[in-house]
């Protein structure tokens, strides 16, 4: 089971394929181990994760339950005395697949902890690039950790300092996924604006680009979240030159209040953030423009949450994820004053969701008429590089074929194979 974040779902695979080479199988009943995924990135996603390991050693009493994750990382301690018998940490998916191993083998006694410390790790962990079968887009980790400790994420604390997948072997790694047939690949990281800092002379996010996009021309790349800071005219221009990069780009925005996004510690205002925004339009044109906000951060008035909704319609973005403020103990959000009471973040939230789903509707309909590159996953419906979901009537899933947008039904675009 995986919870949490794209790079959890890279690692999942990974321990997957590692174990698939050691002769094990996938079961969906009368498994001898289960391995849990954990994320720590709010309060409720630690909640789920013990939820997750409780509900693992209820339902397979007879096998090894094997936790890793942040949230492991964050509390090892915890997640033994929840019934898990390995708890690992957010590293060392390798060693902890090896113990795996050992105690699907012995049968454990006493749980066995070796989470590590991430504050230590310095060394990128390469593991194979694999995704779930039968799905035409895979994930391609390409950093791990953070150094910009915000306000309200512990997730530097769990994931350590930043490491780098050279270029060479990322290319090497996308090339390895093309040829088994995946027709998109997806670059992530936990903080991938990040990349190559750790790596001599200190290269930009955009030469990772370049050279995996130059490696797999045949293939969509798209790049995960992104810092609003990484984005530049020197980085939009390197992107315009290749053909396959995605014009879909998920921007970090948390909020569109200045005094807001200082009180989270965020490095960028919103003249920064929109400036952007704009660079990636006039490079992208029609391009995908999608962002995360949190709402009811402390300390945020309701003066601040209408300037929030004034400055993410100022961005017209095709969709958002829209969360209430969740108080993750460990950091100095957590002990903020100014708390805003649950219900008036819940209204915030639906406030900005509306605003969200007209901007949605807008671009979509802003779609009408063009033609758009299709990658379809599942009977007649796909994803166009925008990151929009369109249906077309006798599309099969694996194909990739030019499409001319009709119109729209709801939120799933219609239309004609070319």
């Amino acid at each position: 089971m995986t919870l949490g974040c794209k790079v959890n779902q890279f690692e999942t695979a990974a321990m997957t394929e590692l174990l698939r080479r050691r002769d094990h199988e996938l079961c969906d009943d009368k498994a001898d181990a289960v391995i849990i995924n954990t994320c720590a990135v709010t309060a409720e996603s630690v909640r789920k994760s013990r939820q997750a390991v409780r509900r693992a050693r209820k339902d397979f009493p007879g096998a090894v339950i094997a936790v890793c994750g942040c949230a492991s990382q964050a509390d090892a301690d915890e997640m033994a005395g929840l019934g898990a018998d390995l708890v690992g940490g957010s590293g060392d998916r390798t060693e902890f697949v090896d113990k795996l191993c050992e105690l699907a083998e012995k049968r454990p006694g006493a749980p066995l902890k070796d989470a590590g410390d991430p504050m230590k790790r310095r060394v990128f962990e390469l593991l194979p690039a694999k995704a779930a079968e039968g799905r035409t887009r895979a994930l391609l980790k390409v950093e791990d950790g953070c150094a910009n400790y915000c306000a309200y994420c512990i997730i530097p604390h769990v994931r350590g300092p930043v490491r780098s997948l050279a270029a060479s072997e990322a290319a090497e790694q996308a090339k390895g996924l093309a040829a088994e047939g995946y027709k998109e690949i997806v670059l992530t990281g936990i903080e991938l604006a990040s990349w190559g800092r750790d790596l001599p002379g200190r290269p930009g996010l955009e030469a990772l680009i370049r050279e995996v996009a130059s490696a797999v021309p045949d293939a969509r790349i798209r790049l995960g979240s992104l810092e609003p800071r990484v984005v530049t005219p020197e980085f939009t221009a390197a992107l315009k030159e290749l053909n396959n990069v995605a014009p879909h780009f998920h921007l970090s925005l948390q909020s569109g209040c200045d005094a807001t996004l200082s009180r989270m510690r965020r490095r960028y205002d919103t003249e920064r953030f929109f400036r952007s925004v704009e660079l990636l339009r006039e490079a992208f044109p029609l391009c995908g423009m999608t962002a995360d906000l949190i709402c009811g951060f402390p300390g945020e008035t309701d003066a601040d949450a209408e300037e929030t909704l004034r400055f993410i319609e100022r961005c017209r973005f095709s969709d958002m994820h829209i969360f209430p403020f969740s108080p993750r103990p460990g950091t100095p959000a957590a002990e903020m004053e100014g708390r805003v009471p649950n219900a008036v973040k819940a209204a915030r939230c639906a406030a900005a969701s509306a605003v969200a789903d007209r901007m949605r509707a807008e671009f979509l309909d802003s779609l009408a008429g063009t033609e758009q590159d299709v990658i379809f996953e599942r009977g007649g419906v796909g994803h166009t590089g925008n990151y929009c979901l369109v249906s077309v009537p006798g599309a099969q899933p694996g194909m990739r074929s030019r499409v001319r947008i009709t119109g729209r039904d709801g939120d799933v675009l219609t239309g004609e194979l070319l």
